[in-house]
């Protein structure tokens, strides 16, 4: 297959050669001999994003969502591997809740990685034999799956990862600085005014301190301060943020009521423009978009009583995508590409990942940025149908690729004589665990 003519995200002009599952090469005027060709001319091509983030369900919570549900919310948003967290039920804390979560993971059409959790009742000796992609997100404080930990389970935890070679993720907020006067409220803002800004900048600073003393590296999950990301930068860790805490703020709960209710919490309007800052001027390491949908049913609650989370795979790479369409955001194409692609498979060790360059993985997705479209959660493909972005203007992909095969086209991006609106298209296809595919780690 040859990509005629596409855009890069830096402006280049280039064909690119698949072949197999792999990219073969990246050029001007590649000869099409024998070769079925793509036209691209006026489009962009990117690289498939990797969410580090994402929760989707499976085992325990299949009303929510699901493998092959999740996965093709993946695909038709442009992110090509996706990471799984823990607190799934039974939580992933032994070799067999691994296994048995890796079953439920060959519905996914993209590629996938597995993280392992932290509990007292964790069993590392077997847990770390199995091909996590991380351990994580670790909990500093209890969020959906009640798997929040100590300090000293922490520091073991960074001390078994460390031996044996596997990144950790942490999900920083110290409950000491929660403000227990804020649940005097019954208002959607006052899930925000009871987790703190203060709680999550303590706990980052807490965690990063002990991963020094153990010589070691954390990358910080779903930031949502600058101040987070700065102790982080300033200790040498990673960082993530998530969409709805780059461009959404406590200034939209009252439209959003419960629905925007997660953890960490909406920020004010302030700390999220400076978030966005740091976002764009590359403190930030990477966007993952930490996918936790929940039903309408369970969001229709008390603020007290919601759970937290919101749907965000589908919907990332587009936003960032409109927001780069927009010369005042400070956003580039090229920065967008860094943060989805390049950077998460820099820090998390996925060499075949993130790029469109020889030899790396086809994992690719095709945009036209001269067309956008208003964000209707009942078109997406997640099992829940609301999203936090109703009606902003997104970028959607015309199609992915998934290690050289297409998992996806975007029904009116499709080639037809009939003027009916086209449905749009899933291909088969199994997507692997990005860490290897025997079941437990070579010695």
């Amino acid at each position: 297959m040859l990509i005629r003519n596409a855009t890069l995200p830096d402006g280049r002009q280039r064909d690119v050669r698949v072949r197999g599952e792999s990219i073969a090469e990246v050029g001007r005027d590649l000869d099409a001999t024998d070769q079925h060709v793509i036209e691209a001319t006026g489009k962009r091509l990117f690289p498939g994003m990797v969410d580090a983030h994402v929760h989707f369900r499976q085992p325990g919570y299949p009303h929510k969502e699901t493998w092959e549900t999740g996965s093709r919310a993946a695909a038709a948003g442009g992110v090509t591997t996706v990471v799984d967290q823990p607190n799934t039920d039974p939580p992933t804390i032994d070799g067999e809740a691994f296994d048995q979560k890796a079953d439920f993971a060959a519905d996914s059409v993209v590629d996938w990685g597995i993280n392992g959790g932290v509990t007292a009742d964790w069993i590392p000796n077997v847990l770390l034999r199995r091909r996590l992609f991380a351990l994580g997100e670790v909990f500093l404080a209890d969020s959906t799956g009640d798997m929040g930990i100590e300090a000293d389970l922490f520091a073991d935890a960074l001390e078994a990862a460390d031996d044996n070679d596997v990144p950790v993720t942490v999900h920083a907020e110290d409950a000491d600085y929660f403000n227990d006067d804020a649940k005097a409220r019954d208002d959607a803002d006052a899930w925000s005014a009871f987790r703190t800004a203060k709680a999550e900048a303590k706990a980052v600073e807490r965690a990063c301190a002990v991963a020094q003393e153990h010589d070691t590296t954390i990358h910080i999950a779903h930031t949502s301060t600058p101040e987070g990301v700065d102790i982080a930068s300033e200790a040498g860790m990673t960082t993530e943020v998530t969409p709805h805490h780059l461009l959404l703020s406590r200034r939209d709960l009252s439209e959003l009521g419960t629905y925007g209710r997660m953890n960490p919490p909406l920020r004010r309007e302030k700390r999220r423009q400076k978030l966005y800052e740091r976002v764009v001027d590359g403190t930030v390491d990477m966007i993952a978009t930490d996918h936790a949908p929940h039903t309408r049913e369970e969001k229709d609650a008390s603020i007290w009583d919601a759970p937290s989370g919101v749907p965000g795979v589908e919907t990332v790479l587009p936003l960032l995508l409109a927001e780069a369409r927009d010369s005042d955001s400070g956003l580039t194409y090229e920065r967008v590409r860094d943060l989805t692609a390049r950077n998460p498979a820099d820090v998390f060790g996925l060499p075949q990942k993130g790029g469109i360059e020889s030899g790396n993985d086809a994992d690719l997705v095709l945009v036209d940025t001269t067309e956008t479209s208003e964000i209707n959660g009942e078109r997406l493909h997640s099992k829940c149908d609301w999203t936090p972005f109703e009606g902003r203007e997104a970028v959607f992909p015309e199609w992915t690729m998934v290690r050289g095969t297409v998992v996806y086209e975007r029904g009116d991006a499709l080639e037809s004589d009939d003027t009916t609106p086209q449905e749009d298209v899933f291909y088969d296809h199994q997507g692997e665990n990005v860490r290897g595919t025997d079941s437990e780690r070579l010695e």
